[in-house]
């Protein structure tokens, strides 16, 4: 489907909230009807086809008394989901009263499957009938939604002479179209920054570079993709697309399981839909709702490859409280035996829980196969610095890094979210490095990589072209130094946090001591300082070197020795702004000065 067809699409479904809904609701709950019955036509219209053979089905099942009808509806409508009501959308357009047309609608809601169900809960669509008919509005609503001047269904419409009319709006398309009108009614109601979708071309870049290194190790068989905080499910259908495309170059036929989870009761059932329409079956169940950090829906699960983009920059605290407090968590995912400490915490602030997501997701790692497990997360750049030596940031940065797990960290351009300008970063992470990248991490400036669009969406005002996903790409594969691309020895992000201690002096000037003959530190003179964990030497050449000769007295207090990890892109991609020539200056100088006596003369007369 180009680009035209996908905003008229769009711009029409846009259009019934300002033409059906203004008078009715405020414009920030027009939601409340347009994504519930976006859904409810795409599943109308796959149904339409074999409507009239699930209505004798149902006649039939009904003379012979049998009331579990579900399986058998399911499987004449070819579809893992049914309808068993005596009505199709269309048929509703038209009623004597708006109680008939009421009746008749809840019983045409009331025949789809359970699986169907489940998402119109979520949605909580029911309680909108009442006020669309007491409006007078439902029937407008559905004539809209049936119109024959646009097509929601997964196969063209053609025209008389059997050409296409109107093409097909594939599972990934109407996808997309889900995020644009969640994206626009979000802009709307001025939702926070942190409530924002993936475009599709973060996606894809996000896809090759958990994909592309091991494609020739894809083998016939199965693979499992999760999604931690899944939204409407785009970055689990785009790596499904292009895991299979990938293994039909080399010749591998391979099955996918897909695995999610949602908090967001609407993104949870348009997820749940876009499962549904693609025949998943019991694939649906595997969408979990809830909290992943305080309700994990798949506590004994691992996966073959990962991809998420967390929420960031948000509250997490009614987690914590459900986890028994900040101070109480104990979940192994976040608080584990590591580098010698039985409850190493890597428990961040409140305010922002990301790197819980990441956690979550080096759980969920296999080990015990050949390929492992990969993952690939966008962050915003406060994962990378945020928390002090042995804090919770600062200790998952360590875990993750001492454990050997990140590839690369890729840092995105500005303003390529719908809902945010900030600068983002792809954090790259696998179980099972290849020979040259063990104990090394790659950090990629792909900030000035970019296209601008031609009209901005949202905050997005640039995308990754093709080109420039396979630029980066090659830059990840390539694995080579650059101005683009800085290779490090993993001890080079950590440092150690000591405390540097000077005694308290006498009247005499002779330092304070102790009843044990230990000097009396002063607090007023106790200072910290950061080495890098790869100091030549360590600890005692730095004191030696860089302490000692300038308070030949200090000492250190080796109980409050602490290590942390922090990752600086401005640091090794910092480019100096070339100072100008002072000839240049001057002539400008001169030259406005020209310019001024000109002016002056000229006010005067």
């Amino acid at each position: 489907m180009d680009n035209q067809t996908y905003n008229q699409i769009v711009s029409f479904i846009w259009g019934i909230a300002d033409d059906c809904l203004r008078d009715v609701y405020v414009r920030g709950k027009y939601r409340d009807v347009i994504l519930p019955m976006t859904v409810i036509r795409r599943l109308d219209v796959v149904l339409e086809e074999t409507k009239d053979e699930v209505l004798k089905m149902k006649a039939m099942l009904d003379t012979a008394g049998i009331t579990n009808q579900t399986e058998a509806l399911c499987n004449v409508a070819k579809q893992s989901f049914c309808n068993g009501s005596e009505f199709r959308l269309r048929d509703l357009t038209s009623r004597a009263s708006q109680q008939k047309l009421k009746a008749d609608f809840i019983a045409y809601l009331d025949g789809f499957s359970p699986n169907v169900q489940e998402i119109l809960d979520k949605f909580k669509f029911r309680n909108q009938i009442d006020t669309m008919v007491d409006a007078d509005i439902l029937g407008a609503v559905i004539e809209k939604f049936v119109s024959p001047t646009i097509n929601l269904a997964p196969f063209p419409l053609l025209d008389d002479n059997g050409g296409i009319r109107m093409p097909a709006l594939n599972n990934h398309t109407m996808g997309t179209i889900f995020e644009e009108l969640i994206r626009r009614f979000n802009e709307e109601n001025n939702e926070e920054a942190g409530e924002h979708f993936t475009p599709r071309d973060v996606v894809e870049l996000m896809a090759d570079l958990i994909f592309l290194p091991v494609a020739d190790q894809i083998k016939d068989s199965t693979y499992s993709v999760y999604d931690a905080a899944s939204g409407t499910g785009g970055m689990l259908t785009v790596s499904q697309d292009r895991l299979i495309e990938l293994a039909q170059r080399n010749n591998r036929t391979v099955s996918i399981h897909l695995f999610g989870q949602e908090i967001n009761p609407e993104t949870y059932a348009i997820t749940k839909a876009d499962m549904l329409l693609k025949g998943g079956g019991a694939e649906v169940d595997n969408i979990a709702y809830g909290s992943t950090l305080s309700s994990d829906g798949f506590p004994s699960r691992q996966f073959d490859f990962m991809l998420s983009n967390p929420p960031y920059g948000k509250s997490w605290k009614s987690d914590a409280e459900k986890m028994g407090g900040k101070k109480g968590i104990q979940d192994t995912r976040f608080v584990t035996d590591f580098a010698g400490i039985p409850d190493f915490g890597m428990i961040p602030r409140t305010s922002d829980g990301q790197l819980l997501f990441l956690l979550n997701n080096v759980s969920k790692m296999k080990e015990t196969t050949e390929l492992g497990s990969r993952i690939a997360e966008v962050h915003n750049g406060s994962s990378l610095f945020t928390g002090d030596a042995g804090q919770g940031e600062s200790n998952a940065r360590r875990y993750l890094i001492e454990r050997d797990l990140v590839e690369a960290i890729i840092a995105l351009p500005e303003n390529m979210f719908y809902n945010t300008g900030i600068g983002t970063f792809i954090w790259v992470l696998s179980n099972r490095k290849s020979r040259i990248r063990k104990g090394k991490i790659q950090l990629i400036d792909a900030t000035s990589l970019k296209s601008p669009l031609r009209k901005n969406l949202g905050k997005k005002n640039c995308e990754l072209t093709d080109d420039i996903r396979r630029q980066i790409i090659e830059l990840f594969l390539n694995f080579e130094e650059n101005e683009y691309s800085k290779i490090f020895d993993n001890i080079a992000f950590g440092y150690y946090k000591v405390t540097v201690l000077r005694p308290q002096l006498g009247e005499d000037g002779k330092p304070l001591c102790d009843k044990k003959g230990k000097f009396i530190a002063d607090k007023e003179l106790t200072d910290t300082e950061k080495i890098p964990l790869d100091y030549e030497g360590g600890i005692n050449a730095f004191m030696t070197k860089e302490v000692l000769p300038y308070a030949p007295d200090a000492w250190i207090d080796e109980k409050q020795t602490k290590i942390g990890y922090e990752i600086s892109f401005t640091k090794h991609f910092y480019k100096p702004v070339q100072l100008r020539e002072l000839s240049e200056i001057v002539a400008d100088i001169r030259a406005l000065e020209a310019e001024t006596d000109g002016l002056l003369e000229e006010v005067l007369g």
